[in-house]
């Protein structure tokens, strides 16, 4: 009875009627065989007897099942893909190019070259453009050996090394002006791993020429990624700088209006008061009453004048929104309105879903110093780590109250434990899932 070579898994298959030759043996980078697979089977695909005793053969065994076959064979297949996936990535590790979880694995974004401000890295990056440009025109971006020859001519072989190096620039350039194309603020550390592996698969395919990227070209493109990340990045800072100040302007603004129209008011008011004491002093009497009420007008006037002259006085707020941010979780700022419960009521507007709640409302001479110290002491438990100018902070309301107490030695009312009274009501109307 003939019998057939049955090459396994990942094998390359013979010509028709292979025999293997004597001292035979298989190819040791070729995949193992899956347990019981037979290399010599019968035309009727049944073992033979003799099978064991073909050159280069296992010992015959039964035939396997159709399902285990299956299952060898995935199992072979599966090891031969990992085997090339190996050796083709030659001990690479894959490039991660999820933002989100590089940008949490990196942390707070560190500038690679610190610089003033986003036009002088404008300035940094025109300069590096230049010289990348002179690098490709000079010939110095890629390495490629000058002696190969085709056709048995030199000059061939150079034109040949010559129009392939510019193939492979042209690829590795792709890749990094995709990559800066793509690029966004934080995430320079994919960028940079995206890059390098751009530049080692050109490496492999060019080995055989002895043509690789030169290592000076490359830093120049990898500064340009680092560059343009910090460009991103400080344009981002000075935009978030620019809407705080204008913010800060209008805050500042609508205070100086509120003020001028209070010392408007208190004005006229204070010459109401005055006419009818000297209305009733003309008739010889007095007023008691009307002389306390001008006392205490003249005393709100001079409090006025004093906010009004002094731009660091203002209330320190401490607030908290169990409801948006959960519990252990409080705002502290600083606004100068003269009533700064609207300021509050600005702050729960429709970015927030429930109403932020007041533990404390502390007025201060010198309240920017005492917000600019609270926010010191809980600066390592701001909840945003990347933007010093964000005010909410982990820390308990007892917490900000104790640290208050050891700054300005005493406050008339500290309020611990708040209702919360919108995110109570609307708790128990939630999802089962998302009550918590």
């Amino acid at each position: 009875m003939s019998v057939v070579f049955n090459p396994p898994p990942g094998w390359p298959k013979p010509p028709p009627g292979w025999q293997p030759p004597a001292g035979w043996t298989p190819d040791p980078s070729w995949p193992e065989p899956p347990s019981g697979w037979q290399l010599w089977l019968s035309d009727d695909d049944t073992a033979t007897s003799d099978a064991a005793q073909a050159p280069g053969t296992a010992p015959a065994v039964e035939p396997v099942s159709s399902e285990s076959a299956r299952v060898a064979f995935l199992e072979a297949e599966n090891a031969g893909l990992r085997r090339a996936l190996a050796a083709a990535s030659d001990g690479e590790q894959p490039v991660e190019l999820d933002d989100a979880r590089v940008l949490q694995a990196v942390g707070i974004y560190r500038y690679h070259h610190p610089l003033e401000s986003a036009a002088a890295y404008k300035d940094r990056l025109e300069n590096l453009e230049a010289r990348i440009a002179d690098a490709i025109r000079e010939g110095r971006a890629i390495v490629k050996s000058d002696l190969f020859t085709l056709n048995n001519s030199l000059a061939q072989g150079r034109r040949m090394t010559a129009d392939l190096g510019k193939l492979m620039l042209r690829a590795y350039n792709a890749e990094a002006d995709n990559v800066i194309r793509s690029l966004r603020a934080g995430n320079v550390e994919t960028a940079k791993r995206r890059l390098e592996a751009s530049r080692t698969a050109i490496a492999r395919l060019g080995a055989l020429m002895e043509m690789h990227i030169d290592d000076a070209f490359h830093a120049l493109r990898v500064e340009e990624i680092e560059l343009t990340a910090d460009w991103l990045m400080k344009k981002q800072e000075e935009r978030e700088a620019a809407r705080e100040e204008r913010a800060r302007l209008r805050e500042e603004a609508r205070v100086q209006r509120e003020l001028e129209e209070e010392r408007a008011r208190l004005d006229k008011e204070r010459a109401h008061l005055t006419n009818a004491l000297d209305a009733l002093r003309a008739q010889g009497r007095d007023d008691a009453d009307l002389i306390q009420r001008l006392a205490a007008v003249d005393q709100a006037i001079e409090q006025n004048d004093y906010r009004a002259a002094n731009i660091r006085a203002g209330y320190i707020y401490v607030i908290s929104n169990e409801g948006a941010f959960g519990a252990g979780v409080v705002k502290i700022g600083l606004t100068r309105r003269l009533e700064p419960t609207d300021r509050i009521a600005e702050l729960s507007g429709a970015s927030v879903p429930f109403r932020f709640d007041v533990h404390a409302l502390f007025f201060s001479e010198d309240a920017v110093t005492l917000e600019n110290e609270l926010h010191k002491h809980f600066a390592s438990r701001a909840l945003n780590q990347a933007n010093p100018r964000k005010e909410f902070f982990f820390a308990t309301p007892a917490e900000v109250r104790d640290v208050l107490l050891q700054r300005v030695g005493n406050i008339l009312e500290f309020v611990e434990t708040v209702d919360a009274t919108e995110y109570r009501q609307s708790l128990g109307a939630w999802p089962a899932s998302r009550r918590g």
